[in-house]
C-alpha cells in the first residue's frame, strides 16, 4: 500500500499518493453536511497505477509524441514508446515516485528530480515541483519545471483530472469550455494548426456532456475562465487557469461515469508540429537554471 496523504479544509478534501507518480487519488467537496466525490475516486486495487487515479501529472510534456520521436532544433531523440498506439505519452513524471517537500494539512508540495532515476524518458534533466493547495473554496494546482541540464530544452506540462458525470445524486453534468479553436486529429494527433471546433467537442455554450465520444485538444482561450462544470441541483465547479495553460484536452468516453478535462500548456504532438513550422503549439523553452510555472484552480460552490 503506497503512502497516502490528505489535505482538507471546510470546502475540499483531497487525497494524494506521492509514490504513485505524484497522483491525486480523490477530490471531494462538502455539500451540506456530507462529503461528495467530484473526481473519479481511486479503488484500493489501483492505488499503485497512476493512470487509474483521479489525476496524475503530465511533465515534461502532455499527451502524445508521435512514434516516440521527439524532433527539436534539427535533431531527433528516440523516446521509449509507452502506449499501445505506438506513442510516448503523458510525460515521464507519472512513471516514478515523487518526494514530499511540504505537507501543512491544506497544502502539499511534491517533487520529482529526474536525476534520481535511471532511464527517465526524456533527453534532458529536470526537476518538477507540483503544489496542491486549498484556499477556501478554491483547489489550486501549480505546475513548475526547472531545467537542471546544461542546455536549453523545450517542454510543457499539465495534469489529467477525471471528473464524475454526476455528483451527490445530481442530474448529468453540464460543461462550458471557453476555447474557440480545436485541432483536427488523426489517431489523436494533429498535423496542422488549430481550426474550427468539431460539433461533438463544441461546449462554447453550456450543455450536457452527452453520449458522443470526445477526445479532442482545444485552444484559443478567451480569458482567465477556462471552464464551468454544472451538476444541476448539487454543485458548480468554476475552473480558471493561467494564460500559459493555453490548451485543454477534453475526453468523454461513452458509457463511463467519468470524463477528463486537462488544463495543459501545449497541443498533442506539439514537438512534431513545431518541427513542421506550425505556430501556436504552446511549447516553451527553458534555459539552464530557469523555472517555468503555471497554475489553475477549481472553485466549488455547493447548491444545497
Amino acid at each position: 500500500m503506497p503512502e497516502l496523504l490528505t489535505i482538507e479544509n471546510q470546502h475540499w478534501r483531497v487525497g494524494l499518493a506521492p509514490g504513485t507518480g505524484g497522483a491525486v487519488t480523490y477530490g471531494q467537496v462538502r455539500i451540506g453536511n456530507d462529503w461528495a466525490d467530484v473526481m473519479r475516486p481511486t479503488s484500493a486495487a489501483d492505488l499503485t497505477t497512476a493512470s487509474e487515479t483521479a489525476s496524475y501529472p503530465l511533465v515534461p510534456w502532455s499527451n502524445r509524441i508521435r512514434d516516440g520521436r521527439l524532433q527539436w532544433d534539427g535533431a531527433q531523440y528516440a523516446l521509449r514508446v509507452n502506449w499501445p498506439d505506438g506513442t510516448a505519452i503523458h510525460g515521464a513524471g507519472w512513471e516514478y515516485p515523487w518526494e514530499v517537500l511540504e505537507n501543512t494539512g491544506d497544502r502539499v508540495v511534491l517533487e520529482f528530480d529526474s536525476r534520481d532515476f535511471f532511464g527517465v524518458n526524456w533527453p534532458w534533466t529536470f526537476i518538477a515541483r507540483f503544489t496542491f493547495a486549498l484556499e477556501d473554496e478554491r483547489f489550486v494546482w501549480t505546475y513548475a519545471i526547472e531545467n537542471v541540464d546544461e542546455e536549453p530544452f523545450p517542454a510543457g506540462f499539465g495534469h489529467h483530472p477525471f471528473f464524475l458525470r454526476t455528483v451527490a445524486g445530481s442530474g448529468e453534468g453540464e460543461l462550458e469550455l471557453a476555447c474557440t479553436r480545436a485541432y483536427a486529429l488523426e489517431n489523436m494527433m494533429p498535423s496542422e494548426a488549430a481550426g474550427p471546433i468539431p460539433e461533438h467537442a463544441d461546449f462554447t455554450v453550456r450543455r450536457p456532456l452527452g453520449e458522443a465520444f470526445v477526445d479532442d485538444c482545444l485552444t484559443g482561450r478567451t480569458g482567465e475562465h477556462l471552464a464551468t462544470i454544472e451538476y444541476p441541483g448539487a454543485l458548480t465547479l468554476d475552473i480558471t487557469a493561467d494564460a500559459l495553460l493555453s490548451h485543454a484536452v477534453l475526453y468523454i468516453p461513452p458509457g463511463k461515469d467519468f470524463f477528463a478535462l486537462e488544463p495543459v500548456s501545449h497541443a498533442n504532438d506539439a514537438f512534431t508540429l513545431e518541427a513542421h513550422g506550425v505556430e501556436g503549439t504552446g511549447l516553451f523553452v527553458i534555459e539552464p537554471g530557469a523555472t517555468v510555472e503555471a497554475s489553475f484552480a477549481i472553485a466549488a460552490t455547493a447548491q444545497r
